[in-house]
């Protein structure tokens, strides 16, 4: 026998057989990703249309004509196969993530993956995730390179895809004609349609992060609040102040049970005399975003990445006030936060508290007492935590503070019932009960600083609720769950007589809804510093002041 498929002449043979033009190429492998890798995008899609089947495979097939159009360029001899292969292997993990955790591949999504580290991301990376991009990009990525490109003249070889790509636009304009109200409606009032799209979305949201880059690349961060003094509580001080602001991370409100959760993951917590903030919404659904913007001067509203990096924030307030600023990070870094004060990383230390690379928030207090014996001046720690941190919920606790079983033991979350998911996370609150806990009465036991601790966390987390999990979700699509936090205030007898706030009446107002919008100014009017930047109608503590006399 000879020329068998696995001789060399045999895949010669094979190879010469699988011959294709360049734009046929191109053509191909785009249907293919839109067959293949829009699993969400098709039920969108069912959803929209639903009753209107004409209507659907009109859009489908002007978004097809679109893409192949602005791709046709592609279609060149030079560069039909590097990029047939790069378009299988985006789409091939964007679907992934896209159809397993309802995850949105938008910019901000393309800022989050630009900013992580590889701690965070080694927990995406599963076997069903390699599987998948192994059937679904490398195996067809595989095929494209099997392929012999038809020969073709110069002239024609150059025409034809620009020529393919102004016929392919004409088709997309005419489809789009054939019923455009129906279509303009779709686009305006379904934004989730579009962006559910493969490869469209992440490469629209790519363009869009880079564009966003550029335009922030020489910026410099304005100077605000260089007026900003402490006020005549600090006159009548005996000690020190130590104020910690406590970041917590995937926290979401509803699985706290001193919000009426039907799991007890707070019992440490309301052994304490806290205030508990019960509505509180998030800027953002992921810390790339939440993060520099809840400690902006800017509301949600007036918010950018590009106007945020171009002033300074809350921490630069407090230590042109002549407070000692330092931020302590378990997590993903500052997000630029603390360029201008002194920073330091837990992320990847060893001890009892950290295990395969990463340690859990019970790392701070060890570190804490031992700051604490030497502090001489007025001082504001940020902690920010590792908290509740998905896909991995498991390693966030250490395993003797599993509460609630069974709890699911891998970052697969989908593998998982959804008890066990739910479990897990439910740990990882229970834990962070217990370290805020051991926290208060830590700075409750120190007689020689005034102190105070405020914690909120900077965005929530989707368990499967309506097939989401995780977090990220684009802000105008994203549930309840992803945006709405827990805010939890401890403040010391002599940190609250020192600055005349009424704990009582903080209580009564526990209910009265609130952003991250608030948390630059309050924080200014928790430790009373007085400068212009500071506005009263976003200080929580302000409606209280007034009624101080009745502490």
């Amino acid at each position: 026998m000879t020329d068998q498929p696995s001789t060399p002449q045999g895949l010669n043979r094979l190879r010469t057989e699988l011959v294709a033009r360049p734009l046929t190429l191109l053509a191909s492998v785009v249907l293919f990703v839109l067959l293949v890798d829009n699993n969400t995008f098709w039920r969108i899609g069912s959803d929209v249309f639903s009753g209107h089947p004409f209507a659907f495979a009109g859009m489908v097939a002007a978004l097809y004509c679109l893409t192949v159009a602005v791709f046709s360029p592609f279609a060149l001899p030079v560069f039909v196969k590097p990029f047939s292969i790069f378009i299988l292997i985006l789409s091939s993990v964007t679907g992934y993530y896209m159809d397993t955790l309802g995850a949105f591949i938008d910019r901000e999504m393309i800022q989050n993956v630009m900013v992580t580290t590889v701690t965070e991301s080694k927990h995406l990376i599963t076997i069903g995730f390699l599987l998948h991009v192994a059937f679904y990009g490398l195996l067809p990525s595989a095929f494209v390179l099997a392929l012999r490109l038809k020969p073709q003249r110069k002239l024609m070889a150059l025409g034809t895809p620009f020529l393919a790509g102004a016929i392919c636009l004409l088709l997309t304009l005419g489809l789009l004609a054939t019923n455009f109200k129906t279509y303009a409606s779709v686009l305006r009032e379904r934004k989730d349609f579009l962006a559910s799209y493969q490869p469209g979305a992440p490469i629209v949201s790519t363009f869009r992060y880079a564009a966003m880059m550029s335009k922030t690349l020489n910026t410099i961060a304005a100077p605000i609040g260089e007026d900003a003094t402490k006020g005549v509580s600090y006159a009548r001080a005996a000690k020190p102040v130590l104020t910690l602001l406590v970041v917590g991370e995937t926290a979401r409100a509803q699985n706290f049970g001193l919000n009426g959760y039907g799991h007890e993951t707070t019992p440490e917590l309301a052994k304490l005399p806290i205030v508990n903030f019960e509505e509180v919404s998030s800027c953002g659904t992921s810390t790339a975003v939440s993060l520099p913007c809840m400690f902006s001067k800017l509301p949600r509203k007036d918010y950018s990445f590009e106007k945020g990096k171009a002033q300074q924030n809350l921490l630069d307030v407090l230590a042109h006030a002549g407070l000692k600023v330092e931020w302590w990070d378990n997590n993903t870094g500052h997000k630029g936060l603390a360029d201008r004060i002194e920073a330091r990383s837990f992320a990847g230390n060893e001890g009892e508290h950290c295990r395969e690379g990463e340690c859990d928030d019970g790392a701070f207090l060890p570190a804490l007492r031992a700051y604490a014996d030497n502090i001489t001046e007025d001082t504001v720690l940020v902690l920010h935590q590792i908290g509740s941190h998905g896909p991995s919920y498991f390693m966030r606790y250490p395993p003797e503070a599993e509460k609630f079983a069974p709890a699911c033991q891998t970052p697969e979350l989908k593998s998982c019932s959804p008890e066990e998911v739910l479990n897990a996370y439910d740990n990882t609150i229970a834990y962070t009960d217990k370290t805020l806990a051991e926290t208060i009465n830590f700075l409750q036991a120190q007689e020689s600083l005034s102190t105070a601790m405020l914690y909120i966390s900077d965005h929530g987390e989707s368990l499967g609720e309506g097939g989401l999990y995780l977090h990220g979700a684009p802000y105008f699509l994203a549930p309840k769950e992803q945006t709405h936090v827990p805010m939890i205030l401890w403040m010391s007898d002599s940190f609250a007589a020192q600055f005349g706030h009424n704990t009582g009446c903080l209580i009564d107002s526990r209910a009265t809804p609130l952003s991250h919008d608030n948390l630059f100014h309050s924080a200014l009017g928790m430790l009373d510093i007085e400068t212009q930047a500071y506005e009263e109608a976003l200080d929580l503590f302000a409606p209280c002041a007034a009624n101080k006399e009745q502490s």
